[in-house]
C-alpha cells in the first residue's frame, strides 16, 4: 500500500521549503565559534638529535657552529619539514578543542575574527584561510594567551585583528 501525504499538508510544503531556503541564506555563521591569540617567532623548537652530543656542545662556545648539526627543529606536526609553513605566513597551532590527538595536523580552516574585548580590534571583512602545523601546548613560544581554540601566527592574526590585541573572538570553519 502506498503512502500518502494528507491533503491539508501538500498546500504548505512549498512554503516551508520557501522559509528553510530563505533562512539558510540569510544565516550569517556557517562556522563554529571559539577564541584566537597569536605565537611569535621562533615557530620551530630546537631539539637534541643526540643529548649527549648537545650537552657537549652546548658548554664549549668555540664550537657553537656545529650547533645547527647537533640540534634540529621541529614541529609537532612535521617535524623537520621546511615546506610544512605556507609561504604567505598564515598558519596555526591547534588548541586542545580541535587538536584531536593531532588529527588537525595539515587541516585548513577559514577564521574570521567577530569580536574581541577592545572595541574595533577585529578588521571588517577579512577572513584567512590558515593551516595546522603545531600543537599550542608544545610551541616555542608561548601564545599571548593560553587556552585558546588556535593560536594564529603573528602574520595570521595580524591580517584579521589589530595586532595588539591579547585574544579575539572567531567564527572558524574546516576547509
Amino acid at each position: 500500500m502506498p503512502l500518502t501525504t494528507p491533503s491539508s499538508l501538500l498546500p504548505r510544503q512549498p512554503l516551508f521549503l520557501f522559509l528553510l531556503l530563505i533562512s539558510q541564506l540569510l544565516s550569517s555563521s556557517h562556522g563554529d565559534v571559539g577564541t584566537a591569540t597569536q605565537y611569535s617567532p621562533p615557530y620551530l623548537r630546537k631539539y637534541p638529535l643526540n643529548p649527549i652530543l648537545a650537552l657537549t656542545f652546548t658548554h664549549h662556545s668555540t664550537f657553537s657552529s656545529l650547533l645547527d648539526f647537533v640540534f634540529r627543529t621541529a614541529t609537532t606536526c612535521f617535524g623537520i619539514d621546511p615546506s610544512q609553513f605556507p609561504s604567505n605566513n598564515l598558519f596555526a597551532a591547534a588548541g586542545d578543542g580541535i587538536w584531536d590527538n593531532g588529527a588537525s595536523c595539515g587541516r585548513e580552516y577559514l577564521v574570521r575574527c567577530i569580536s574581541a574585548t577592545v572595541a574595533g580590534s577585529c578588521r571588517p571583512g577579512q577572513t584567512i584561510q590558515v593551516k595546522i602545523v603545531d600543537y599550542a601546548l608544545s610551541t616555542t613560544t608561548p601564545p599571548s594567551v593560553s587556552g585558546t581554540t588556535i593560536v594564529l601566527s603573528e602574520t595570521a592574526f595580524g591580517n584579521i585583528a589589530n595586532s595588539s590585541a591579547n585574544s579575539i573572538n572567531i567564527e572558524f570553519q574546516q576547509v
